[in-house]
């Protein structure tokens, strides 16, 4: 007998007990509910994916249902905020029971993992789509945007930058094994991390903060933009991982961490007056941060190679404009 829509949710997602004890009503009803604590603010993402657009027909359940909320938490950890409830709508073309049950699996485990609960959602017959709607919550007064930049302030990101878009470049290629070091570039596209132990201990140091999920060029480009301000970004400071280095050249290199995107770090602008603080507070934490530029008054994005200016070819993932594929090295 085919499975229902209902007989689905019951059984792939809403097996395991909640979580929280904030969600009052979670998945059975017409809508969850949940409280909110007082001096905390509500925030609001939701991201799609949809398969051949955002991932291939052959990415594993696992990796997309990872992927799918990674990506979402991203979108939190860059308010500042920390995350509590999310809502899942699936868009599936059959009931595959194998599909389904990895899929679910990996996703509940993530959102255990990361102390979020799954209060609800959609399921309906198609391509296959993912969208997650995440929500965090993040002290009054203490939430990051995108508008606080200013001049003079420094430029930084988290983690190591252009490993996703060096891990797509392989995935395609025609190449038909990868080794140890390029299994990480290609884990680093299909198992991205959120960055939210970051973006809590940004909440009173950083001025400003973006996901960097379109590549750093249009995303810092969004800082400036809304703080009505430039920046200069020195290429020769972009952490880039061994594993790409190894694999790829310089140039390579460098446009994959200014251009690719999915990377999911934190881009951030800190005064300068807070630097030291900055560093003392990131020196314990589990993910190394690295300045790579200044904010200035001059409008636009500027790229400088010890000294020289450098074009900007490449400004990032749009989905309504065409873009260049990606270069493999032999």
């Amino acid at each position: 007998m085919a499975a229902g829509e209902f007989e689905l949710i019951n059984t792939y997602f809403k097996s395991r007990p909640g979580l929280r004890n904030d969600v009052l009503v979670g998945i059975g009803d017409d809508a969850a509910v949940m409280t909110v604590p007082e001096g905390q603010k509500l925030v609001v993402t939701v991201d799609t994916l949809v398969e051949n657009i955002h991932f291939s027909e052959d990415v594993s359940p696992s990796d997309l249902a990872i992927k799918a909320l990674a990506v979402n938490l991203s979108d939190l950890a860059a308010m500042g905020a920390q995350p509590a409830w999310v809502t899942l709508s699936l868009t599936i073309p059959e009931v595959n029971h194998d599909w389904l049950a990895e899929f679910s699996q990996a996703f509940l485990d993530q959102c255990e993992f990361y102390d979020v609960q799954l209060i609800g959602g959609d399921t309906c017959r198609g391509h296959i789509s993912v969208s997650i709607q995440a929500m965090g919550l993040v002290p009054e007064e203490s939430m990051l945007r995108r508008s606080g930049a200013e001049v003079g302030d420094l430029v930084y990101v988290t983690g190591t930058l252009g490993d996703a878009g060096a891990g797509l470049a392989l995935r395609m290629s025609e190449q038909q094994s990868f080794n140890d070091t390029e299994q990480s570039l290609l884990n680093r596209l299909n198992r991205p991390t959120p960055r939210l132990e970051a973006g809590m201990l940004l909440r009173q140091l950083a001025s400003a903060a973006i996901d960097i999920s379109d590549g750093l060029i249009q995303d810092l480009s969004h800082i400036i933009d809304a703080s009505e301000t430039g920046a200069v970004i020195e290429l020769n400071n972009l952490p880039l991982s061994e594993a790409m280095i190894s694999r790829f050249t310089e140039k390579q290199a460098q446009s994959f961490a200014m251009s690719s995107g999915d990377d999911y770090e934190l881009c951030f602008t800190v005064n300068p007056e807070n630097k030291d603080k900055l560093e003392r507070v990131f020196a314990t934490a589990s993910t190394p941060i690295t300045q790579i530029g200044r904010i200035t008054s001059n409008n636009g994005l500027q790229l400088r190679n010890k000294d020289e200016s450098v074009a900007i070819n490449n400004t990032g993932f749009d989905h309504f404009k065409p873009s260049p594929a990606p270069e493999v090295s032999d």
